[in-house]
């Protein structure tokens, strides 16, 4: 239990940081603007490099990887068609809304829980890898077609995903866990450097975001922020249990594994998205919100049920 506490305290400590400097206004108006581009075009790439570089490749491509993408998957399937046929919600906020009931906070809040819970942090590898390599691409495709004024084409968005920052992070980061390259110190360490900031400062950016803000309060969204929270807290670890269990038939530690890391909430990454393409921020914001808090029983619940 911990191992969650710890998890948790270390978060917690960013965002609170990043809350009371927002209310003294000690950054400036534009320092949400600014921590969001630095974080997605800089800091971002260089953490999912390091992250990826140093995986263990059993682990990278376990069992564990279809579990967690096919539970994720079910997750954006289930909001997509209630928000979009149902509620004919336009595609950023649904794309936003559909990230937030299935993509995991599985790197800043993963790292740490796997850790100290699990026993290794490179349980969370696997989800890294999904997230990172396949939902977040098409993900920014969608989003980027859900903004631009010209039609988009095949050519340009392969080019705009091949050119995203994120995305050849985490791939040059797979080539050298997959070659098993060893950098040089003058090297890595200046990658590592970089790589260090990006988590306390995506964290202070959410928090920037929060003086003034209250939850639930956007008209018209409010069932959005609902449902995805509760796909996330509720839907996707059950759903991630009964594939491990009865499906995969993983051993016990593993759908330990993978229900817990069902059970992490939303990323900070998904606020960082609707900021940088202005669309769903509130939806956003308020679902990382409910599943920061509330994932904190669930995972205490799933660490008792099954550990």
């Amino acid at each position: 239990m911990s191992g969650i506490l710890t998890g948790f305290a270390v978060v917690g400590l960013a965002i609170a940081l990043g809350y009371v400097l927002g209310r003294q206004g000690l950054l400036g108006e534009h320092a949400r603007f600014v921590l969001s581009r630095l974080t997605f075009f800089v800091l971002s790439p260089f953490l999912l490099f390091v992250v990826l570089a140093e995986a263990d490749i059993p682990t990278l491509f376990s069992a564990l990887l279809p579990v967690s993408a096919l539970t994720a998957i079910s997750m954006f399937a289930v909001y997509a068609v209630l928000a979009r046929l149902l509620w004919r919600r336009g595609l950023g906020d649904t794309v936003v809304g559909a990230l937030g009931s299935g993509y995991v906070n599985a790197n800043n809040i993963g790292i740490p829980i796997a850790l100290y819970l699990l026993g290794n942090a490179a349980f969370s590898a696997p989800v890294i890898l999904a997230q990172l390599l396949v939902f977040m691409p098409i993900a920014l495709v969608l989003l980027d077609a859900s903004t631009s004024t010209s039609a988009p084409s095949v050519g340009r968005i392969l080019r705009q995903t091949a050119r995203n920052p994120m995305l050849i992070g985490a791939a040059l980061g797979v080539v050298v866990a997959l070659t098993g390259i060893q950098l040089p110190p003058v090297v890595w360490e200046p990658i590592a450097l970089i790589a260090g900031a990006c988590v306390p400062i995506l964290l202070i950016s959410y928090g920037l975001s929060l003086p003034g803000a209250r939850v639930l309060t956007t008209k018209g969204r409010r069932r959005d922020i609902l449902l995805g929270s509760g796909l996330k807290l509720v839907a996707m670890p059950l759903v991630a249990w009964a594939l491990a269990q009865f499906v995969f038939a993983l051993p016990r530690d593993q759908v330990l594994a993978v229900v817990v890391l069902a059970a992490l909430p939303t990323a900070q990454n998904v606020f960082n998205f609707a900021q940088r393409y202005d669309v769903g921020e509130r939806i956003a914001r308020d679902t990382i919100f409910l599943t920061t808090i509330g994932c904190i029983p669930v995972l205490l619940i799933v660490a008792f049920l099954l550990s």
